[in-house]
């Protein structure tokens, strides 16, 4: 069985998202994402009506906005988020639009050609912070091999 990365990240605008502060952030979606489809080991990514997740409104809070991807490998989704000159610049200004969130992401290992749900992602994202890093659900710090990478 072939397994592949899933992951979620959450963040809370500061303001409401339509609200001029977070324009920079907002106009720069479409070309990330362009990017990010673009790259080696690009499964899939979370959209909305719009053509992004900002679009779906995940959390009863409106002013969390949720990103949830698939990427072949852990090296993938690495390269792409702490590689990508695009992905950081728009990242090094988080601080400006977000409020500080202890747990706003998690990794975790899905079936090849299983596409996670909404639910699903939450349900890792609260595992993680219950108890941790596990092989069920972990970050970029405490990493787990796939599955069948951990099998003898």
């Amino acid at each position: 069985m072939t397994y592949q990365l899933a992951q979620l990240n959450v963040a809370r605008f500061k303001l409401p998202q339509d609200h001029p502060t977070n324009a920079d952030f907002i106009n720069s979606l479409d070309r990330v994402n362009a990017i990010a489809e673009q790259q080696p080991g690009f499964v899939w990514r979370l959209t909305g009506a719009g053509n992004n997740a900002m679009d779906v409104q995940a959390f009863d809070d409106p002013h969390i906005a949720a990103n949830m991807s698939v990427w072949a490998n852990l090296n993938a989704l690495k390269d792409f988020v702490y590689n990508n000159a695009a992905h950081k610049s728009i990242m090094r200004r988080r601080k400006e639009w977000f409020d500080k969130m202890e747990f706003y992401m998690v990794l975790w290992w899905v079936k090849q050609g299983h596409l996670p749900s909404m639910e699903e992602a939450k349900q890792k994202l609260t595992l993680l912070q219950q108890k941790g890093p596990s092989p069920e659900a972990f970050g970029f710090r405490d990493t787990y091999a796939a599955p069948k990478e951990q099998e003898g």
